[in-house]
């Protein structure tokens, strides 16, 4: 599991930085790579890339619940 969500982060990293040259530079660096936005193996990448993004929401919903107990473990009694 530690793995896939290592590969999952860093899939999600690439495509933040594709979007980002979006943004900046108006350069989809996948569609560039891979034949055009259209392409067979760019519309995989963007798919693979979704998905892994929707996988990443599971260990930060885990990291945002173990950083409550945490909270409330050091939380002051009155």
């Amino acid at each position: 599991m530690k793995a896939l969500n290592i590969i999952t982060l860093v899939l999600v990293i690439i495509g933040g930085i594709n979007w980002g040259l979006v943004g900046v530079a108006d350069l989809d660096l996948v569609a560039a790579l891979f034949g055009g936005q259209d392409a067979l193996l760019a519309r995989v990448v963007y798919a693979v890339v979704g998905l892994s993004a929707l996988w990443q929401i599971m260990p930060l919903l885990r990291a945002g619940a173990a950083g409550r107990a945490q909270a409330e473990a050091h939380r002051p009694h009155h």
